[in-house]
């Protein structure tokens, strides 16, 4: 979750993604994924990490005005057909059905287990989140269960933070995404998601989500603030070629899912990067049916 912010612009990788796209013109290469839609026809996304407790003001990393409005049409212009939106425990529940943005129930150090079973019943909550590393205590933490016990009974995932943080008062060794592993093989009937896939320890990540067959992995803010003016090799060291190892190293597309952490960064540019680690073949998958199947997509909500 670095911010490797430089003052060139991605003049180099806009040029080269050009390049690319008239290449694939000239030769009338209307390729065709494994999904079976044509490459030109729009992708459609959904941004499996996001927050909505909207400031209404200019957000300083990304320069982005953080406002309901300003990502609506971030998404419209993106393509983005859904979105996860990992609340922070206290933010208040928003209905933001409209944009098809659900909202993970973000937990403190000791459970509710009423008022997290309450929003689980009622669909207002379609996960949960678990900040490690802010909160000091391990995911295999007895004060976690209950919420383990609630997501197993009511078929919703639940998400850690892990890898780097953003507060000098967190401590690492509790977002480290290895310790997961212990709570992925007591729960096998609980689907887990490692936000941020444990960057910067990503292959611990992997090996996790390699050998879980119940734990994912987010690929949300590997590079934070507005990556317009971040230099092209920042960009392929910190974001491209970490993706692309990850993936290619679990061997199994359904395990991958794209996310921003909007709006510590814009949409647009995550994504173009994002797109450049993942064969084309797989884009459906890790852009979007990945965390439609994850996140229930499919299953409509149900607010009080």
């Amino acid at each position: 979750m670095r911010d490797h912010r430089l003052s060139s612009r991605l003049s180099l990788l806009a040029f080269a993604l050009t390049g690319a796209a008239c290449a694939a013109a000239i030769c009338g290469c209307a390729s065709v994924g494994r999904s079976g839609a044509p490459a030109d026809e729009p992708l459609e996304v959904i941004d499996a990490h996001v927050h909505t407790n909207f400031g209404n003001k200019f957000f300083d990393e990304g320069k982005l005005m953080d406002s309901k409005e300003e990502l609506a049409a971030e998404m419209k212009r993106n393509h983005v057909v859904g979105a996860v939106s990992l609340n922070h425990a206290g933010d208040p529940w928003v209905d933001l059905s409209d944009l098809n943005i659900i909202n993970c129930a973000g937990l403190p150090a000791t459970v509710d287990v009423a008022r997290l079973e309450d929003g689980l019943a009622s669909r207002r909550y379609r996960c949960i989140k678990i900040y490690l590393g802010y909160v000091h205590q391990y995911a295999f933490d007895r004060n976690y269960e209950p919420a383990y016990e609630l997501a197993e009974k009511y078929h919703v995932p639940v998400v850690f933070h892990t890898g780097d943080t953003d507060s000098q008062w967190a401590k690492l060794k509790y977002a480290d995404p290895l310790t997961v592993d212990e709570v992925a093989v007591d729960h096998p009937k609980v689907t887990f998601v490692l936000a941020h896939a444990g960057n910067p320890w990503i292959e611990s990540a992997a090996e996790v989500a390699y050998k879980n067959p119940n734990v994912y992995l987010d690929g949300s803010a590997f590079l934070i603030g507005d990556l317009k003016q971040t230099a092209p090799e920042q960009i392929e060291t910190y974001l491209v070629k970490p993706v692309r190892w990850i993936f290619n190293y679990i061997g199994d597309p359904t395990k991958l899912m794209f996310g921003t952490d909007w709006p510590l960064t814009d949409i647009g540019p995550y994504l173009e990067a994002f797109k450049r680690a993942i064969p084309r073949e797989h884009w459906k998958a890790v852009f979007h049916d990945n965390a439609a199947r994850v996140y229930g997509f499919d299953k409509p909500a149900q607010p009080k």
